[in-house]
């Protein structure tokens, strides 16, 4: 790539791959620094990095992490792989027991409900809990 305005804002040399796909007939453009190795290998890097992101967008959409407890590698672990237990538990409940309810419904009657004793198949069939928001009209739950 040359240009004075390109040089200016990445001063080190890159190259442009273009990698056609045989089964979508698309045809994909990569700028990439990494010069040796080959145009096939690049394009597996980009679409193993974009199965990250869509592996990273399913988490902020399903497990609803808003705030990270811990700084630690280890504490951000934790808490993910708590999260995504959580969520592989509801998904078999609902599975097992026939449940039409949504996961994340699911989930938030469990969350404001942790101490209740009553039976799964009556907490998620009760027409009386609805939603976290239409409970008490916050998204966060509540104690009290």
């Amino acid at each position: 790539m040359a240009g004075q305005l390109t040089m200016e804002k990445y001063p080190d040399k890159m190259r442009r791959v273009i990698y056609l796909d045989k089964e979508s007939k698309k045809k994909f453009i990569f700028f990439t620094n990494a010069l040796t190795i080959n145009p096939v290998m690049v394009a597996e890097l980009y679409h193993n990095r974009w199965q990250i992101e869509l592996f990273f967008k399913w988490i902020k959409q399903h497990l609803k992490i808003k705030k990270f407890w811990g700084t630690s590698e280890n504490a951000v672990r934790i808490q993910n792989y708590s999260a995504i237990t959580a969520y592989c538990m509801m998904a078999i409940v609902q599975k097992k027991m026939n449940i039409e309810r949504s996961i994340y419904e699911m989930l938030q009657i469990v969350s404001i409900l942790l101490t209740d004793t009553t039976n799964l198949k009556n907490l998620f069939t009760k027409p009386n809990y609805n939603i976290v928001n239409e409970l008490d009209g916050s998204t966060e739950p509540s104690l009290f």
